[in-house]
């Protein structure tokens, strides 16, 4: 019976592919079919069924998942204020003495609003809005345009404090929490202030290169292709100068530590909102749309959490993650290879599930076994942040892909986009192997910290033989 549980895990995710329905009823529909199932083969008794309601009480009470409403706002007041059309108009103006100047603008203005927006989906939304018609005006190619949107949007998965790292923060703080309990390793459990610490280093590696690329690919546009847009006035100026500068601060106290992520995800909505008061952008139809958006995707969210709480208790009850855990520990020889196997299959899944699907679903059922094994949670998150990244710009079924090319009117080969997208992708990858190859890129925005020693392949099949129930021979 313990493979049932991965059996749902399998069924879950072709559901999601071939149904459409939304991910929180595939999960709920799984979870409730194969507890029935569990129930009336013996598998389990109905009782362990009765622990649902404390495990639901205990991930609503989280502190953290206070900002995850915030976020939504953020992104959907970013949505619909007209602050990333300033900041890009400023940028092409502060960059036109260069034929690069809309793409540099463009990779700005996604390192500053990517990580406040709520979600991949969110950013590429209001990027091909704002983004997308402007290169195209200033004579960048519609292929072109599309992979700088792409790019721009998927950001926010590696630049703090987005919604997407406090997530996987407090999943791998219960992926860690549960790894220690099993091996009885005295270590101190990650948490989500490690995760911004230690992506910090391999997001800014990508973000350089990408500013690289930019300018590279840039420099042959034709400087006149269009007018560059109607002129900023004093206000918009004063606007495009003080929002960076806001944004910065406020992303540089989270990562420092000097704020907690509610209340920078606090102050930076009600800055906005105050902004939108004070230009009257803010009336009051897009108001109701913006609170109307927030609570709709605020709700899809919980509702995912909901159903995610459900799926692992029903997977754990079949003893699925024991099995699991025994699997992982005979994957690999090494810490590096086992991290390299289940990075891959972490990154097959994001080719046809989004980032929050993962982080719920996914990194919860694989993950503890993982650390097991290899004992840097940090590094483990950084490199998770990474892979689905890159998975994300994989032409066609790239989630940044599918959503910025559903949001263009026009449509474009495929062929061409892939090849706009290749010299971004290649940069992913490389930041990716360099974090892999070495593992102190994570720990250098904190200085001293040393990972633990990872366990030998003996020294983890002793601990798993202590665990009641498994047996790796």
């Amino acid at each position: 019976m313990e493979a049932a549980g991965l059996a749902m895990l399998a069924l879950v995710i072709l559901l999601m592919i071939a149904s459409g329905l939304p991910a929180f009823i595939v999960l709920i529909g799984v979870s409730v079919v194969f507890a029935a199932f569990g129930v009336c083969s013996g598998a389990f008794s109905y009782s362990l069924l009765t622990a649902l309601p404390a495990r639901l009480s205990g991930l609503l009470e989280t502190d953290l998942l206070q900002a995850l409403p915030l976020y939504v706002l953020m992104g959907a007041l970013l949505d619909h204020l007209p602050l990333a059309d300033i900041l890009f108009r400023a940028g092409a103006r502060v960059f036109s003495g260069t034929p690069a100047a809309p793409l540099l603008s463009a990779i700005g203005v996604g390192a500053m609003l990517a990580p406040m927006n709520g979600s991949v989906g969110a950013s590429a939304a209001t990027l091909s809005r704002v983004i997308h018609p402007r290169l195209i005006s200033r004579g960048t190619s519609a292929e072109r345009s599309l992979s700088i949107v792409c790019v721009v949007s998927t950001l926010g998965v590696v630049v703090p404090p987005s919604l997407v790292l406090i997530l996987l923060g407090d999943t791998m703080l219960r992926a860690h929490t549960e790894a220690i309990n099993a091996t009885g390793v005295r270590a101190r459990v990650i948490n989500t202030q490690d995760v911004f610490q230690g992506a910090l280093i391999p997001a800014g590696l990508f973000l350089i290169t990408c500013i690289a690329l930019a300018w590279w690919l840039g420099r042959r546009a034709v400087a006149d292709a269009a007018p560059p847009g109607r002129p900023l006035g004093p206000g918009e100026w004063v606007v495009a100068i003080l929002a960076p500068l806001f944004i910065v601060g406020l992303l540089a106290s989270v990562v420092t530590g000097y704020m907690y992520a509610v209340e920078a995800a606090a102050t930076g909505a009600l800055v906005l909102a105050l902004s939108g008061l004070a230009t009257r952008t803010l009336r009051g139809e897009v108001l109701a749309t913006v609170l109307r958006d927030t609570m709709a995707v605020t709700g899809a969210l919980f509702a995912i959490f909901v159903a995610a709480t459900t799926f692992t208790l029903v997977f754990r009850a079949f003893g699925s993650d024991r099995l699991l855990a025994v699997a992982v520990a005979q994957l690999s020889g090494s810490p590096t290879g086992t991290a390299v196997a289940v990075l891959a299959f972490i990154g097959a899944c994001a080719l046809v599930l989004d980032a929050f699907e993962i982080i719920l679903v996914v990194v919860p059922v694989v993950m503890p076994p993982v650390l097991m094994q290899i004992p840097d949670p940090v590094w483990m998150a950084v490199l998770t942040l990474l892979v689905l990244q890159a998975s994300f710009l994989v032409p066609p079924f790239g989630y940044a892909v599918m959503m910025a090319r559903t949001r263009i009117a026009q449509r474009l080969d495929l062929h061409l986009v892939v090849r706009a997208l290749a010299p971004f992708v290649c940069a992913q990858l490389l930041v990716l192997a360099a974090v892999i190859a070495m593992p102190q890129l994570t720990r250098l925005a904190k200085p001293g910290a040393t990972a633990p020693a990872p366990l030998s392949d003996e020294e983890v099949r002793r601990r798993l033989d202590a665990i009641p129930g498994i047996n790796p021979q």
